[in-house]
Formats: C-alpha cells, sequence, structure tokens
C-alpha cells in the first residue's frame, strides 16, 4: 500500500508540474511539389494563465528557433471560460508579436477565445501584425493560408474561406476544431488542427476526447483526410498531462 502511494503521489507531480512544463518539437516531413521547400511553424492551445507568462515566451523563443518561413496559430490562446483566468489578451498579444518568419503569422480562433470575446483578441492580434483569419484566407504568392471561425463559438464556413481562392495555388487550412473536416475539399494540401490536446491524459488511449469522432482525430497526421491535429501547449479543465507531451509543429515541405 506505501509503494502504491508513492506511485500515485509520483505520477500526480508528473502531470501536474512537470510534462505540462515540457516543450517539445514536433517534426514532420510532407511531400507536396507545390508547396516543396515551405516550412511552417504551428502552434495551438495556449490557454496562457495570468502567471505564466515565461511559458509563453519560451514557447515564442523555440519557434523562433525553428527559422521557419511562416508561423500558424490554431486558437486558445487564452485559458478558462471567463477573464481573470488567463494573461492578459494585450500581454498574449504583445509576446506573440516578437514571432519572427518570412512570411509573418496567421492565426485562427478557438472556443475559448470566444468564450471570452475573440472581438478583443482579434483587435490585440491585429494591433500587433498577427493577421486573424474568420473565414477567409490570405494569398501569399506562392500559397494560399485559409482559416475558419471555430466550431463551438461560431460557424465555420470552409466554402467561404477557400472563395476565390486561384485553383493553381497550393493551400493550407486552420481550424481550431478537426471535427470540420469531411467539408474540406481534397484540393486543400493540409489541414492543421488542435482543440482535442491528444486527449491530455493518454493511458493507452486518450481519456477524454471532445470530438463527434470520439479518439479518431485525436492526434496525428492522417494521411487520407490531409489532416494533422496538434496536441498543443497548454492545458484545459484540468492542469494535467500525462503522456500528451506539449509541442510545436514543424512541418517542412518535401
Amino acid at each position: 500500500m506505501k509503494y502504491i502511494l508513492i506511485l500515485l503521489v509520483t505520477l500526480l507531480v508528473y502531470s501536474v508540474f512537470i510534462e505540462p512544463n515540457i516543450l517539445t518539437v514536433k517534426k514532420l516531413e510532407l511531400k507536396d511539389e507545390g508547396l516543396k521547400g515551405l516550412k511552417v511553424v504551428y502552434a495551438t492551445d495556449f490557454h496562457v494563465k495570468p502567471y505564466e507568462e515565461f511559458r509563453l515566451k519560451r514557447i515564442v523563443k523555440k519557434i523562433n528557433e525553428q527559422n521557419p518561413d511562416i508561423i500558424l496559430l490554431g486558437g486558445d490562446y487564452v485559458n478558462g471560460h471567463t477573464k481573470g483566468f488567463s494573461l492578459k489578451n494585450s500581454t498574449i498579444a504583445e509576446d506573440l508579436s516578437k514571432l519572427h518568419s518570412k512570411y509573418g503569422t496567421v492565426a485562427v480562433m478557438g472556443n475559448h477565445d470566444g468564450w471570452q470575446g475573440k472581438k478583443d483578441i482579434i483587435e490585440a492580434f491585429e494591433s500587433n501584425g498577427i493577421t486573424v483569419l474568420e473565414n477567409e484566407h490570405k494569398d501569399f504568392g506562392k500559397f494560399v493560408i485559409a482559416g475558419v471561425e471555430d466550431l463551438q463559438t461560431a460557424t465555420p464556413d470552409v466554402q467561404k474561406a477557400l472563395a476565390n481562392v486561384d485553383d493553381k495555388k497550393p493551400v493550407i487550412l486552420l481550424t481550431h476544431n478537426p471535427d470540420i473536416i469531411k467539408s474540406v475539399p481534397k484540393k486543400v494540401n493540409l489541414t492543421l488542427a488542435g482543440h482535442l490536446h491528444g486527449g491530455q491524459v493518454v493511458l493507452g488511449k486518450p481519456l477524454i476526447v471532445p470530438s463527434k469522432y470520439g479518439t479518431k482525430y485525436a492526434y496525428n497526421y492522417f494521411g487520407v483526410e490531409k489532416l494533422f491535429v496538434s496536441r498543443g501547449l497548454g492545458t484545459s479543465i484540468l492542469p494535467v498531462r500525462f503522456n500528451a507531451l506539449p509541442e510545436i509543429v514543424v512541418v517542412e515541405f518535401e
């Protein structure tokens, strides 16, 4: 009984204080002639608590170290359902403005951003040079980045986001929630999503995955759908992670 108690306490300490503060770099190499040579860094589900600016600055530093061509952000920058449980919008935006890449930083909003008032967050981001896409796209010349609204708190419209996109240009689509994947046309070269945190606690399989598809899209690259779902960076509901390491994602196209 004594050893079981020690083990449980050790696992609790690890899942609350250690794993959530580990920052890993997930590397994904994809073959795509249209995007060949492009290096993307994708980060999502920050959930920055009021006392965690140090963690956000660490994430920014790690992203910049990857020397990306473009930085894509997948939503849930704030923490909790109401203001007061998160670092200030202005501080989050100012820290994220320190991200550096050839083509800049493009973001979509998540459900927590929607619950806390995404208008203020979007204004803070855009005043700090971060492009926010809400059912729209931005043409970078050689490629297009499209982004949709969050599924839980707004109305994602993939068709609207891709309206008038040159069919000859490769497209990367940003969505906070992967549950929209069935509405994404095959012409999209890659869809990036988050929201599910890889289950956040994984004991053989993810314990809780808020998706209508269950654990199917909890985490991984899904080749048929050309979808990558990231484990993200922060925690939600409970401040724990176990066997679901926080990550930024480096996508290199060959």
